[in-house]
């Protein structure tokens, strides 16, 4: 699990592996400081776990799932990634609770100065539509952010100078795809929500509750006591 709170900006040294599996090699400093093999990682706000570490990279294996589902197919040699260790019980939770399982990529629209700060305006698939709402939270390239607005097939997120500058954002730019986790509270909420309304509106099920209750009142079914 993670915070979305982005501890340091990497750089892909090296990327090997074809058809279902790649390697990615990924060069940074501060995050190696109580790195260990078999450790979760967010890189780009995707899980990982760490198979090898030197003292100026580590390694880890993207499963062809993994590569196909997220920003990966894109990245290349050179890339700047963001970076954040798994949190432990005594983390401030300073962004929001973040599984490091991205939901979809999507492309970012457009990017504009506001100020010191930032506007970015990203794509909304029909798929996340539901789960993407004003003030709620959603992770970014595994950054924590606040939806600004809702509009359409779109949406935007304001950037603070020092999110900015801290990640890999500096490096995006009209058209780049980005990783997206929605919150997961939402999600259950939706889920939950969405199957009783379901269940409650659909004319068979409503119809077999009724005749079942009559039957149980008028004593046609046993009753468990």
């Amino acid at each position: 699990m993670f915070t979305g709170i982005i501890k340091e900006s990497g750089k892909i040294k090296n990327i090997t592996g074809r058809d279902r599996d790649r390697e990615i090699e990924i060069q940074c400093r501060r995050i190696l400081e109580d790195l260990n093999m078999g450790d979760s990682i967010s890189v780009n706000g995707v899980c990982l776990t760490a198979k090898s570490c030197t003292s100026g990279s580590f390694t880890c294996d993207v499963s062809y799932n993994t590569f196909d589902t997220t920003s990966f197919k894109y990245c290349h040699t050179g890339d700047i990634v963001n970076l954040e260790s798994s949190m432990t019980p005594s983390d401030k939770l300073g962004g929001h609770i973040i599984s490091g399982h991205a939901d979809c990529t999507v492309k970012i629209l457009n990017i504009s100065a506001i100020g010191k700060s930032h506007l970015i305006n990203l794509e909304l698939p029909p798929g996340i539509h539901d789960f993407v709402v004003p003030k709620g939270s959603i992770a970014v390239d595994g950054i924590s952010l606040t939806v600004s607005k809702v509009k359409g097939n779109s949406f935007s997120v304001v950037i603070i100078p020092y999110t900015y500058e801290h990640t890999n954002l500096p490096h995006k730019t009209s058209g780049s795809m980005v990783n997206i986790e929605v919150d997961m509270t939402y999600r259950y909420v939706v889920n939950f929500l969405q199957n009783r309304n379901t269940e409650n509106t659909d004319p068979q099920k409503l119809k077999d509750k009724i005749l079942k209750e009559k039957l149980e009142k008028y004593g046609f079914t046993k009753q468990e006591k």
